[in-house]
């Protein structure tokens, strides 16, 4: 039987000895012999090497309030107020962060932690050395705390951003990365866009004034110019938008023929631009321009539509028809007005004609001369002039 028990602790560890289930005593690493005839010895080795990511257990801080002596070289000892946060470095890099109101200890080692504690009850928003150290956390330990920790905004370039704290709009935020301390508090982010927006507005069944059923798509552009006033006067601005145009198209439609509003989609856009230009600019939004993309009907008014406009183009060529006919008559009139009162150029219309008639006859068969022929034509039509 053995009296004597021998430990051997490595250098990741840290023994506690106890007595017949008694605390004695903390064992440093090294190798440690004890007499123990009735076997009442017992050792806890415990790993030191995974302080930073385990700390200590529960059970192991009691005992450390109970004999604090024993294991004031052994234990560091941190807490944190009801408003402060933990910053735990070791060898000057930032390893992990404690919640407030917390409390708990590392084990001693070589390499020297330390805890830096800051107070977050009125100022939250991290630094920027911090926030360029946490948006960059790649160890799993100190990544994991900062998404407990921390709340996190990314502004685009082109939007605003709006900081609200339980509930309280607290400031506006510029383009760029932001970062707070949400232990104690709700914090949310609203942003907004300021860019040059489009907005398809799809139309409903409307009926015009002369009770044609109708629908018309709109585009529209906007912008934000106040994203205060539109934060906190409209619950989302780009449903009022579309609501508001929806309403004016209605409006301006249901007062309005199919023929005029066909005849003129500028007058329709500026009507619409008009009164929903003035209602969005009170709420922080410039509406820039509206235009009607399409102008949809009923199958059977697109079949009527098309023969109104197939007797309109019919009566327009007959139009030009006529017109040609009475411009040739009138031509015809004064050329017969002129030749009236002059023989030769009567002769010579006389010979383009003879000319014309000869050039599409291959026998041409002259009986008692030529002279006859011209003089029996010029009779001829001398006659037709008289008559």
């Amino acid at each position: 039987m053995k009296f004597k028990k021998k430990y051997l602790l490595n250098d990741t560890q840290i023994g506690l000895l106890y007595k017949d289930q008694q605390f004695q005593k903390v064992l440093n690493t090294g190798t440690h012999e004890y007499w123990d005839w009735q076997n009442r010895l017992t050792l806890q080795s415990v790993n030191i090497a995974t302080t930073l990511s385990d700390g200590v257990s529960k059970d192991i801080l009691y005992l450390a309030e109970i004999h604090s002596s024993a294991f004031a070289d052994h234990l560091q000892m941190w807490e944190t107020g009801e408003h402060e946060i933990g910053l735990v470095y070791q060898q000057s890099i930032l390893r992990d962060i404690k919640a407030p109101g917390q409390r708990g200890a590392y084990w001693k080692q070589k390499q020297a932690i330390t805890i830096e504690k800051l107070d977050i009850s009125e100022h939250f928003s991290l630094s920027e050395k911090l926030l360029r150290v946490l948006s960059g956390a790649r160890e799993a330990l100190l990544s994991r705390a900062a998404a407990t920790a921390i709340a996190l905004s990314n502004v685009a370039e082109g939007h605003i951003g709006f900081l609200i704290v339980d509930g309280n709009t607290i400031s506006a935020l510029q383009p760029g990365l932001h970062m707070w301390w949400k232990f104690n508090r709700v914090i949310e982010v609203k942003q907004f866009d300021l860019r040059l927006q489009n907005m398809e507005v799809n139309g409903q069944e409307i009926l015009t004034k002369d009770r044609v059923s109708l629908r018309i798509n709109l585009s529209a552009m906007w912008q934000i110019t106040d994203a205060a006033a539109v934060k906190r006067e409209l619950a989302d601005a780009k449903d009022y938008l579309y609501r508001e145009l929806q309403l004016a198209l209605r409006t301006i439609v249901s007062t309005q023929t199919l023929d005029e509003l066909l005849a003129d989609k500028n007058s329709l856009n500026q009507q619409v631009l008009a009164i929903v230009a003035e209602k969005a600019a009170t709420y922080g939004i410039a509406l820039k321009s509206v235009g009607a993309r399409d102008i949809i009907l009923p199958g059977e008014m697109k079949a009527i539509l098309t023969q109104v406009v197939e007797a309109q183009k019919l009566a327009e060529a007959n139009l030009i028809k006529r017109q040609e006919e009475t411009q040739a008559t009138r031509s015809l009139h004064n050329t017969a007005k002129v030749m009236e009162g002059n023989p030769v150029l009567l002769r010579l219309k006389e010979l383009e004609v003879l000319e014309k008639i000869t050039g599409k006859i291959n026998t041409l068969n002259v009986y008692g001369g030529l002279d006859g022929v011209m003089n029996d034509l010029v009779r001829i039509t001398d006659r037709a002039a008289k008559a």
